[in-house]
């Protein structure tokens, strides 16, 4: 239970509240996709109604299952699984790391205060980029929505190719630890409050059986309903937008700035990827539309990967705890490691 109110809980909430004030939000931006394709081509307003239907309905299935199995863990209490990375001889911090960033179901501002106390008492960085690069990649939730758009093979070869990711970036890391680029890396003040902090995240024991207990059972019903209106929001707004490109976006314009042969493609799904991303779940249908339209298979990992770790959310929680320097080797690690994936998968796929 939180003991206080702080100022930076008082500025997050008027600034969460302006937002809502001010900003149309998922919702409101689908609403008014809607409104000018009814306005505009209103033979088309029907269709894009059926395609964002079927869609949903055709992921219906995946949703549920990522927002159950999201929901008890969150009721479990098995975030207190992460501090486990950050225990032991580094090369195995490092491993741990980007395999639990790869896997866990943890939101970015959940894991500051947790990656600001490890800094705080001399973690190794090189464990704390390899989550940093993988975490925001993939979840379970991640998982299953790709699954069910893109395909299991796209899914599994995308949590392969963030937690390779994570563990590239945090072994250079600790080759460079000595270096100019590394040594001193943290910002003046570190703020180990966050958005949804305990003063120490991430402690305790697992419950497993956590319907036993009413406070987990309030808090998997809690995270169950908050997932899903979030997938559905989302993703709602994501097939909107899916239906307006595969029907208005000409397939040879994409075809022929992502299609084709070469790195080109890979290197530009990786440059794009950052300002088109909408966050985790609503790329995904947008990568299947561009896929449908000629996008290589190569291009939409790179997209996906470098679009992922660049995102706002997983930047800020970089941002804020580390110099611009090391902020800046975060961002090449991810450019650097989705052009690779986008290598890879377009090798195999």
């Amino acid at each position: 239970m939180r003991r206080g109110i702080t100022m930076a809980d008082t500025t997050q909430t008027q600034a969460s509240a302006a937002r809502r004030i001010w900003t149309p939000g998922a919702w409101g931006f689908t609403g008014g996709l809607l409104v000018l394709i009814a306005l505009l081509d209103w033979p088309e307003f029907l269709p894009t109604l059926l395609f964002t239907g079927n869609a949903l309905a055709h992921t219906a299935p995946f949703i549920a299952f990522a927002v159950m199995a999201v929901a008890y863990l969150k009721a479990s209490g098995a975030e207190t699984l992460l501090a486990r990375a950050f225990e032991g001889a580094p090369a195995r911090m490092i491993v741990m790391a980007a395999l639990l960033g790869g896997l866990s179901p943890f939101c970015s501002c959940e894991v500051i205060p947790f990656i600001a106390a490890l800094l705080a008492v001399g973690a190794p960085l090189g464990a704390v980029m390899a989550f940093w690069l993988a975490s925001p990649l993939m979840d379970p939730a991640m998982f299953a929505i790709t699954s069910g758009t893109l395909g299991f093979d796209f899914a599994l070869a995308k949590t392969l190719a963030a937690v390779s990711i994570g563990m590239m970036g945090g072994f250079a890391v600790m080759a460079m630890s000595q270096t100019a680029l590394f040594t001193d890396p943290l910002r003046e003040q570190l703020a180990v409050g966050g958005c949804c902090g305990a003063q120490k995240p991430f402690s305790g024991t697992p419950v497993w059986a956590f319907w036993k207990d009413s406070a987990r059972r309030a808090t998997f019903n809690d995270t169950a309903l908050t997932n899903a209106l979030f997938l559905i929001k989302w993703l709602t707004l994501a097939y909107v937008v899916e239906a307006i490109m595969l029907t208005y976006v000409p397939a040879e314009m994409i075809a022929g700035v992502l299609g084709g042969e070469g790195l080109m493609p890979i290197l530009l799904g990786a440059l794009v990827g950052a300002p088109a991303y909408l966050n985790g779940y609503a790329a995904v249908p947008l990568v299947d539309a561009l896929l449908a339209q000629g996008m290589t298979q190569g291009a939409a990992m790179s997209f996906v990967i470098a679009g992922g770790v660049s995102c706002i959310p997983a930047a800020i929680a970089v941002w804020a705890l580390v110099k611009p320097r090391v902020f800046a080797a975060y961002l090449g690690f991810a450019l650097i490691g989705a052009m690779l994936a986008g290598i890879a998968w377009q090798a195999v796929a």
